[in-house]
């Protein structure tokens, strides 16, 4: 049996130390080898918008650029304002909001905190 524990994302155990941390080699995921407190770490999720800066709940942003919704011919304008966002938990959105055109999930990157 290996020293090395399974992954804490995916859960395989093809894992292995790199320096400071261990990496899953399936998903990619690094944690730090001295984890006592790494799994209370990972389950909170740091975003930032395009600049770098940290977002969290009830925060006001700005789109910083034009985003067609699928599946309708709806735009987002460059500009919009969106007040009160929260934070989603998993997948590839991290940003959920309410505008005037509806309820709207959104990448992180095509925001900037006001």
């Amino acid at each position: 049996m290996s020293a090395v524990p399974a992954c804490p994302q995916c859960g395989l155990e093809n894992t292995y130390p790199d320096g400071d941390n261990y990496v899953c080699a399936d998903c990619g995921y690094e944690w730090p080898i001295n984890s006592s407190e790494s799994v209370a770490e990972s389950d909170t999720r740091i975003v930032r918008d395009a600049n770098g800066t940290v977002l969290q709940d009830g925060d006001a942003v700005v789109l910083i650029k034009d985003l067609k919704v699928k599946g309708t011919s709806t735009t987002l304008k460059m500009g919009t304002k969106v007040k009160s966002i929260r934070l989603a938990g998993d997948g590839d959105h991290e940003v959920d909001c309410k505008m005037d055109a509806g309820n709207f999930m959104l990448k992180a990157c095509f925001l900037k905190k006001v």
